[in-house]
């Protein structure tokens, strides 16, 4: 008798049709079984939002890999995590999630916004081992051949070894051919974060708009961080939690006179 194959959940934040997500399927197609639920149209910067007060669809659509049975939904990143595992896999459990490949950097303080890495905590949250895959460049036809590699190595070790419980993995690719990555190194989240401004226009009827800007500003110098990994062609991977106690403040908070 064959062994059964993992059982591999994909989703993104680029949508079903992105570049990213076709790279990430081909890469893990290798390891076993893989479902795709995806947004049927981008979703970056939702975080970890759902939908509440309109209705989703799904619907079955035919993606470019033959192998991969896929749907696409019109909600977000986690929307489609909680659709696959309630509705989707008909109560089957995934023995891995993976979410991206990501057009564009999720390090840092990244990871808040990020609709990719929202569905993998929203994996971890349902007991999943998950992964989030990030390369930094923003170009829709951005080239991903490298980033497979990369891929396909922490998979491997992810269903070898497993996923620390309430855990999933942040992966982020330098943009740089895959013969100039350097390695892997496990990291911590940099401290650093955006500068934003609003422009503010007026549309064709005089009415006013904002368009979103900012800088990013990185402060931290140390050389454990994600954004030093990848400023020197590494691959960074840091560990998330979404246990967002701050527990070093407890005992600050507890010398409160509340009463």
């Amino acid at each position: 008798m064959s062994e059964k194959r993992p059982l591999i959940l994909v989703t993104n934040d680029d949508g079903v049709t992105s570049k990213g997500i076709c790279a990430l399927v081909e890469a893990v197609s290798e390891f076993g079984e893989v479902i795709v639920v995806a947004p049927d149209k981008p979703q970056s910067g939702m975080g970890h939002a759902v939908t509440i007060g309109r209705i989703l669809r799904l619907n079955e659509v035919q993606f470019p890999i033959q192998t991969a049975k896929a749907y696409s939904t019109t909600g977000t990143p986690v929307d489609c995590v909680k659709l696959a595992i309630y509705d989707v896999l008909g109560g089957r459990v995934p023995d891995l999630l993976v979410s991206g490949i990501n057009h564009g950097s999720n390090s840092s303080i990244n990871v808040i916004y990020s609709g990719t890495m929202s569905a993998a905590v929203e994996g971890a949250v349902e007991g999943i081992p998950s992964i989030g895959f990030s390369l930094l460049d923003h170009d829709a036809e951005a080239d991903f051949e490298g980033s497979k590699v990369t891929v396909q190595r922490v998979v491997q070790s992810a269903l070898a070894n497993g996923i620390p419980k309430g855990t999933c993995l942040n992966v982020n690719i330098p943009k740089v051919p895959a013969a100039e990555i350097k390695g892997i190194k496990i990291c911590r989240q940099a401290k650093a974060f955006w500068e934003e401004a609003f422009v503010k226009r007026e549309d064709p009827s005089g009415a006013p708009y904002y368009w979103l800007t900012g800088e990013f500003n990185n402060q931290d110098k140390g050389q454990d961080t994600d954004e030093w990994a990848l400023g020197n062609n590494y691959v960074s991977i840091v560990p998330v939690h979404y246990d967002m106690t701050a527990h070093h403040a407890i005992a600050v908070l507890n010398e409160w006179d509340l009463g």
